[in-house]
């Protein structure tokens, strides 16, 4: 009668329960985690000069701070990173900005949007109100015409001796993506830039000079230029019908008291990018 090797069948099953109780092999575990000029996340970009920020992850909250906004009209979506703010004709949200935002001598001001070309009228994107002044303290908005192969976009800035305007066309691919808006001023060099996606677009020395110096504060605009709201943001003028509203969505919008530098805005941008 053949005989059985008890021992070999019982090292065989063991074998066998080990190794269908061991954790599946993740080699994603082992990769070496994401870093970009040194930063690991877009939080860790120039840390110490960040003012505001808003996620816009279901609120209207700006995280350094703590102030919070009210909305008219407007909802969230998916974002960049996250969720964003949804806007939509006749919508907008408001905030009040921080002391440390109303007095920025340099700044820089990034934002990721995704909207489609303009159709009833310029797309205000972001404004910090002047209550009696015709434009704000800034103004960013893509003007009436602009298309895929012509983007056209405007900054104006008003340092404290009236309004200075960046006027910047032929931007390509603005529309129906996410697409980053990033501006600085150098009151040192009197410098302002536009930087799309990261890169350099254009560059100004003959608009500003020296310290800003903002007059008349008033809310910050999310979604519309600051006449545009109900009631307006300005005694100066009311709603313009060449002037409309973002109906694209608008995210991860922060303010800075430096201005950046270009390896600092590429970090940022490539770090939020990718969800970071």
């Amino acid at each position: 009668m053949k005989k059985f090797n008890i021992y070999a069948i019982t090292t065989v099953l063991i074998g066998m329960g080990l190794s269908s109780c061991q954790k599946k092999f993740d080699p994603s575990t082992y990769a070496p985690q994401l870093s970009i000029a040194g930063y690991n996340s877009a939080s860790q970009v120039a840390a110490s000069n960040l003012v505001s920020y808003w996620a816009f992850n279901g609120g209207l909250t700006d995280s350094v701070n703590g102030g919070a906004g009210t909305a008219t009209g407007t909802g969230f979506a998916g974002g960049i990173k996250g969720q964003s703010l949804q806007g939509a004709l006749n919508s907008y949200a408001l905030t009040d900005p921080d002391s440390k935002v109303t007095g920025l001598t340099s700044f820089t001001l990034s934002e990721w949007v995704n909207t489609p070309p303009p159709s009833t009228g310029i797309i205000g994107l972001f404004s910090l109100a002047n209550t009696k002044e015709f434009w704000g303290n800034i103004d960013v908005f893509v003007e009436n015409g602009s298309t895929n192969t012509n983007g056209k976009l405007r900054i104006h800035v008003n340092p404290g001796s009236g309004d200075k305007t960046l006027a910047v066309d032929n931007i390509q691919n603005l529309f129906d993506r996410w697409v980053n808006i990033t501006i600085s001023y150098d009151e040192a060099t009197s410098n302002i830039i536009l930087y799309v996606n990261g890169a350099k677009v254009s560059n100004s020395t003959t608009t500003l000079s020296g310290a800003l110096h903002f007059a008349n504060p008033g809310k910050i605009v999310f979604g519309c230029v600051q006449f545009q709201t109900t009631p307006s943001q300005t005694s100066s003028t009311g709603k313009q019908d060449w002037a409309s509203y973002l109906t694209g969505t608008l995210d991860e919008v922060r303010i800075y008291n430096k201005a950046l530098t270009p390896e600092e805005i590429g970090a940022l941008v490539k770090l939020e990018g990718r969800g970071k």
